[in-house]
């Protein structure tokens, strides 16, 4: 198996996790509100809260992302706001247990693309590129870095100048060495435009993005 980061499996999945984009929901206002409510819930908790409170924090916001999705199952930002906690949960209980989680996740943002592909900026596949570079590959988990560079070039596509689809890019191209191409991948993640209302997970991000951009530098100073 190409990875040796079975142990740390789900330490690496989205706490950094996941992929936080601008809500452009076309549901209707209670939904939106709901999601919202979600979105922004996620970024507090991902962010501000302490890590040993933070697995039942997502446990509880696990359950509300759930039924924001039952109610409307046709929603594809409730699908992927579910799918991103769903992967932040996992990264915080870690192990071979948090597997059916990431797997839940990956079918709410395969249904979300089925959808609406370009829901919340590209969330969707951001979101499934990140799962596939983290996630170990066969027999343990479904990892897989072809699939991860696809996907996370269709979320680029969709949002270029994104915070977070280049803060994902650039953390793969770091996972597999391309220091070169990682350091221009963050470096256009800290210059991507402010996001109204989401001050906490932009500042979250960007603290994220620079402290990887350092390590970059420091390997391409060698």
């Amino acid at each position: 198996m190409k990875r040796s980061r079975v142990n740390n499996m789900l330490i690496l999945i989205l706490g950094a996790t996941m992929v936080l984009v601008c809500l452009a929901c076309t549901a209707g206002p209670n939904a939106a509100s709901n999601v919202q409510a979600i979105r922004d819930r996620w970024a507090q908790i991902n962010y501000q809260v302490p890590k040993p409170q933070r697995e039942a924090a997502f446990e509880s916001l696990a359950k509300q992302a759930g039924s924001a999705k039952q109610a409307q199952p046709r929603d594809a930002a409730a699908l992927i706001w579910e799918g991103i906690v769903l992967s932040s949960l996992a990264g915080e209980k870690g192990g071979m247990g948090a597997l059916g989680l990431v797997k839940q996740a990956r079918a709410d943002f395969e249904a979300a693309l089925k959808l609406e592909p370009g829901a919340l900026n590209g969330a969707a596949y951001t979101s499934l590129g990140a799962l596939y570079y983290q996630v170990p590959g066969w027999p343990l988990g479904f990892g897989d870095d072809d699939t991860a560079r696809t996907m996370l070039k269709k979320g680029l596509a969709i949002d270029p100048d994104g915070i977070d689809a280049n803060y994902f890019y650039g953390d793969f191209l770091r996972d597999q060495k391309d220091w070169a191409g990682a350091k221009a991948a963050f470096e256009k993640a800290l210059a991507a435009p402010a996001r109204p209302g989401r001050e906490v997970a932009d500042a979250g991000r960007r603290k994220e993005a620079a402290a990887k951009l350092d390590e970059v530098r420091a390997h391409l100073a060698k």
